[in-house]
């Protein structure tokens, strides 16, 4: 298959779906939405809402019946994005080659840029007509805790408290499983879950998330090293002058990269089981460790 024509078709099918999900700016409200819409269009992959159509297409569902759920899981990452970036986080200055959302709006706005974002994702899914409402309860549920403490806001808050301190590899696997790993995990996994997978089907895609969404991390680690800061659209060499743990710095940076290929490889063989209409999601695997940015 042309995954690149894949990942264009999808993520202008996405991109088109978020355009519906807010108004014009105006009225008082006018410079939240501004805040909002400014990272959410800055020129993301969109690989999460990929996975989320992927996940339900490789369980033979109509990728567009899950677009509420893909659109929802993206606002949920633009969120962690936008405070992140915040000068109490990771203090960021530029964000997909742009300005990061605090330095145009200032950081009372992006703190509630973000909040908002988050919020309205739950409003998305919650609204969404159609899906059985047992699997949609569920699948809520899943995100939900990809989102917040047992996920994202777990795995950063780690993140944040381990700078500087001695590196160690099971400390590093967690921050990445629940950091990054946990929504990519969902993502797919939730796909599956509202495209009427059967419970196998929705074991290996679950199974594959958890393996992708780590891999994807340890490329982040490794493409802020070798990367190029043009190409990546923000600055390279970070996570040493920040003093934070990663996978190169735990295990070595050829070991990273092994590990990396190892995950790959595992969420592969998890999609064993599905016909040709899982290859988006075996394709997309490969991808994620030889993307550049």
């Amino acid at each position: 298959m042309d995954l690149k024509a894949y990942l264009r078709d999808k993520r202008a099918l996405v991109d088109e779906a978020l355009k519906a999900v807010f108004p014009a700016p105006q009225g008082p409200s006018a410079d939240v939405v501004r805040a909002m819409t400014y990272s959410l269009f800055a020129g993301g992959k969109r690989l999460r809402p990929i996975l989320c159509i992927g996940g339900a297409e490789a369980v033979g569902k109509e990728g567009r019946a899950v677009l509420p759920l893909a659109c929802s899981v993206e606002l949920i990452h633009t969120y962690s994005l936008i405070h992140d970036d915040l000068p109490a986080m990771d203090n960021d200055d530029l964000r997909r080659g742009k300005p990061t959302n605090h330095k145009v709006f200032g950081e009372a706005v992006a703190l509630l840029a973000g909040d908002g974002l988050l919020t309205e994702a739950f409003r998305l899914m919650a609204g969404m007509s159609g899906a059985d409402p047992r699997s949609l309860l569920r699948v809520i549920q899943l995100v939900g805790s990809a989102a917040g403490y047992q996920g994202m806001v777990g795995g950063q808050v780690v993140d944040i408290q381990s700078e500087g301190k001695p590196v160690d590899s099971s400390l590093v696997e967690f921050i990445h499983s629940h950091k990054t790993g946990a929504l990519i995990h969902a993502s797919v996994t939730s796909g599956a879950i509202l495209g009427e997978g059967t419970d196998e089907q929705v074991k290996a895609i679950s199974s594959y998330g958890e393996k992708i969404g780590l891999a994807f991390q340890i490329a982040d680690d490794i493409l802020d090293i070798e990367g190029d800061s043009k190409t990546m659209g923000k600055g390279v060499g970070g996570d040493a002058r920040k003093k934070k743990i990663t996978f190169p710095a735990a295990v070595g940076l050829q070991k990273a990269k092994d590990i990396q290929k190892e995950m790959v490889d595992q969420a592969v063989i998890a999609l064993k089981i599905f016909d040709e209409k899982a290859d988006p999601l075996r394709h997309i695997a490969i991808y994620i460790i030889e993307r550049k940015k």
